[in-house]
């Protein structure tokens, strides 16, 4: 019987090359995978995981299921799936559903299909399988034992979850541990971000002036990115800190809508909806282009953005041009989805290698502490955050210092002072 679904079979080698290629940049999740072969720690544990299908996130799946895990796949995006990643993960023996470009329809029957898998533990991306599942199959729910969350997005929602007192198993927030945020968020999304725009758009960003909504980690690793080919960066921000923050990195701070006067790219990273509204829409000048690098495509009003327009054209793959009876034109990406994969291949894989590996490792954790947790958002154990530092350092062959008896001491006590 056929437990997956997929674009195309036919692309599973091209698939497979791809996953080798972003395996070499991943020598964490290898050293992983390499002792999952040996020790076995998730025999017979079976896995529903909603992430982006990457090459990125086959490398992952491919380690737990050597460590005997069987692991369901479905995606964590619409458009964020490889259908040549998909394809050689299903020839691998790792069941897929998801296809790149699927309507929300095909996209919840494939999480449903992912749930059918009965999960002793779920990998979220998003949390858009937790809460179907905390909805809709309250039975399944409560036979879960743990789960994973990857993103800021979907730790929001699981703490509200947990504050209302709805979640009804334990789940690590991935997200917040140093190796994944620090460098995924603020590295990778920086990065891959740019990358997104610049492959749907082939704008030139030198000169270019380009608001970044949301002074978070992503927002802090778009705004550097750009600064870095020349363009002049605005930054908008609710929270007072990170917006004092952002003035003294040298950016402009002002508040959106009158950055909608002067800006010319404008990319969404703050996780929350409407971010940019009618109000702002109506102020933008005329060529104004607008990304969204959150999770969800809701921080871009797009309701509002088709109601004001007279006419909508797609006018390059991945760009859809608005326009106004002002004459103004607005240009909107990757459908106001996730950027950096809706129009590009997400993030490098030498940083998710820090986060699939923190993935892996606290699935391994999870299956030690086995309704010893009650349910509640908890953080990466430190020790698994620190394994992980210490094994991308000797991947890079980079050494450090260690602190003396001494100075462990002297960190230790409270007597030596002056």
């Amino acid at each position: 019987m056929k437990n997956y679904d997929i674009k195309d079979s036919s692309l599973s080698q091209e698939g497979k090359l791809r996953i080798d290629w972003a395996g070499k940049e991943m020598p964490v999740v290898k050293l992983i995978k390499e002792r999952f072969g040996k020790e076995k720690p998730l025999v017979g544990v079976r896995i529903s995981a909603c992430l982006h299908i990457t090459t990125e996130t086959a490398n992952l799946a491919l380690a737990l299921k050597e460590g005997g895990a069987e692991v369901v796949l479905c995606a964590s995006n619409p458009l964020s799936t490889q259908d040549d990643v998909a394809a050689a993960l299903v020839e691998y023996g790792i069941p897929v559903n998801a296809i790149k470009g699927e309507d929300n329809e095909t996209y919840y029957k494939h999480i449903i299909t992912a749930l059918e898998h009965k999960p002793q533990f779920t990998m979220d991306d998003g949390a858009d399988l937790v809460s179907t599942l905390h909805k809709d199959y309250t039975e399944l729910a409560a036979k879960v034992i743990g789960g994973t969350e990857e993103t800021t997005t979907g730790v929001i929602r699981l703490r509200n979850m947990a504050r209302a007192g709805k979640l009804i198993y334990p789940i690590i927030a991935v997200n917040d541990a140093q190796t994944k945020h620090l460098f995924d968020n603020k590295y990778g999304t920086g990065q891959s971000a740019i990358d997104g725009i610049t492959r749907a758009t082939n704008i030139l960003w030198a000169g270019r002036k380009v608001v970044v909504c949301g002074y978070g980690w992503c927002g802090r690793g778009i705004a550097r990115r750009a600064q870095g080919l020349g363009a002049h960066v605005i930054v908008t921000e609710t929270q007072p800190i990170l917006a004092l923050e952002a003035a003294m990195d040298g950016y402009q701070v002002m508040p959106l809508i009158k950055a909608c006067e002067i800006g010319e790219v404008f990319i969404t990273a703050t996780g929350d909806t409407n971010v940019i509204d009618k109000a702002h829409i109506l102020e933008m000048k005329d060529g104004a282009i607008v990304a969204n690098s959150g999770h969800f495509n809701v921080e871009i009003n797009i309701p509002a953005l088709e109601n004001l327009a007279k006419s909508k054209r797609r006018i390059r793959s991945s760009v859809d041009e608005y326009a106004f009876s002002d004459g103004r034109r607005i240009y909107l990406l990757g459908e106001g989805r996730l950027i950096n994969l809706a129009a590009a291949e997400g993030h490098p894989a030498s940083v998710m290698d820090m986060s699939f590996a923190n993935q892996a490792l606290c699935l391994e954790y999870l299956t030690k502490m086995k309704k010893k947790l009650e349910p509640a958002v908890y953080p990466v154990p430190k020790e698994i955050d620190q394994e992980v530092g210490k094994l991308k350092l000797a991947a890079m062959n980079i050494t450090i210092d260690s602190l003396t008896e001494e100075q462990q001491n002297y960190l230790a006590s409270w007597e030596s002072g002056t």
